[in-house]
């Protein structure tokens, strides 16, 4: 059914905005066959899988795919192409990565090579948008930090099934806290660190937010202590408002989230016209294709979701709300019904990345929370994005295969 309304919104949407219905309806049977390529690969290798994870960004690629085309149908080819290669990369997890537990044994490898991957465009990216967060091979242009944050979930996972009962256990107090043994805590300053560097270096709240989120998750998750989130929470704000007094960058960002209409023709610009483009597109959208979502610079990649509010409404933007927490609950329902450890911790930290990740970039184009630079999984244009996130659903997969294994 999913595959269907997405012929039906390439064909609709065809009409609308006079581009060729050969050429849309050319994307839309290259998104099913790769769905089709991946539903059979899932029913072969992994047959016990979540039934409901890939139908879900098989709707949210689609309707990613249709929005692209509409906004800059040679990008939707583009897309299209990466979609491709995210079913071969799903292909080649099924069959690699079906015995996810061996990769624990290269922990300290995967963490090695994450901050590698995370660092490099500080020396050897481009920038764009006032962010440092590219690498530029051979003409193609990917985010690094989109493969690193899949490396830091298997290490943090790795690491704290191996610790978790050490950091579990308090054996100091510091300031009327219960703490563990200080060198246990390694791992929290290095991350903090780690969120801090990208805030500062890479200019980069989004990823920044990200990273430390994500490892604050699966702390908590390891060892139930509310603690290490409210103390790691209170060193990342405390960190955060130091770089507002000492960068500029960084003092920029929360202005214009504060009070865009400083400055709505400079730099609010961007989140003016999304404030304009939901606020246009009331109860049901002005129609696909009608609106005009091109006025809001990287509408493509930062903003895509400011263009569906605009032309399919405050339903449509619920729609793929509704998706996305239904695809967070499935992946923590897989955490709870992993039988081991590793497997459990790995799926939450993948579940929790994509719902940091849909909040940070959904919560900044509504101006919930300051403007980020991350993408939104499956709908945004974006190489890098679609290839990890098809990645990130394999891998959930496969542990949600396991958990089901009898």
């Amino acid at each position: 059914m999913v595959l269907a309304l997405v012929f039906i919104g390439f064909y609709l949407l065809s009409q609308t905005i006079l581009q060729p219905i050969a050429d849309s309806l050319r994307i839309a049977g290259l998104l099913t066959a790769a769905i089709l390529i991946i539903h059979v690969a899932n029913r072969y290798f992994v047959p016990e899988a979540d039934p409901v994870l890939l139908p879900l960004a098989a709707f949210l690629s689609g309707l990613g795919l249709i929005v692209i085309w509409r906004l800059k149908p040679d990008l939707a080819v583009a897309q299209s192409v990466w979609i491709i290669a995210g079913t071969v990369a799903i292909l080649l997890s099924f069959v690699l990565l079906r015995r996810y537990q061996s990769i624990k044994d290269y922990k300290y490898s995967l963490a090695v090579l994450g901050i590698i991957l995370l660092f490099a465009p500080i020396f050897i990216g481009v920038e764009r948008g006032g962010a440092r967060l590219w690498l530029n091979i051979g003409g193609i242009s990917f985010q690094p930090a989109e493969m690193a944050k899949i490396l830091f979930v298997f290490f943090l996972a790795a690491y704290l099934e191996e610790k978790r009962e050490l950091l579990a256990i308090s054996t100091k107090r510091i300031y009327g806290i219960w703490l563990p043994e200080l060198k246990h805590l390694g791992p929290l300053v290095v991350m903090w660190l780690i969120s801090l560097l990208i805030l500062v270096l890479e200019r980069d709240l989004g990823t920044s937010l990200l990273f430390f989120g994500l490892f604050l998750a699966m702390l908590y998750v390891a060892t139930g202590r509310p603690v290490y989130v409210t103390l790691g929470t209170f060193l990342f704000i405390a960190s955060a408002a130091a770089c507002y007094f000492l960068f500029s960058h960084v003092q920029t960002r929360v202005d214009i989230w504060l009070d865009p209409w400083i400055d709505p023709s400079g730099k609010g610009y961007q989140i003016v016209q999304s404030l304009f483009a939901i606020a246009s597109g009331g109860l049901t959208g002005v129609g696909l294709g009608l609106g005009y979502p091109t006025l809001i610079p990287a509408v493509q990649t930062d903003f895509i979701f400011s263009s569906i509010a605009e032309e399919l409404g405050l339903l449509g933007g619920f729609a793929v709300i509704l998706a996305f927490l239904l695809f967070i609950l499935r992946g923590l329902k897989t955490a709870l019904l992993a039988k081991d450890d590793f497997g459990r911790l790995a799926a939450v930290g993948l579940s929790s990345v994509f719902a940091l990740q849909s909040f940070s970039i959904i919560g900044g184009t509504t101006k919930l929370i300051p403007l980020t630079g991350v993408t939104l999984p499956y709908m945004s244009y974006g190489g890098s994005s679609i290839l990890m996130n098809f990645i990130l659903l394999a891998l959930l997969l496969i542990i949600s295969a396991k958990g089901a294994d009898r």
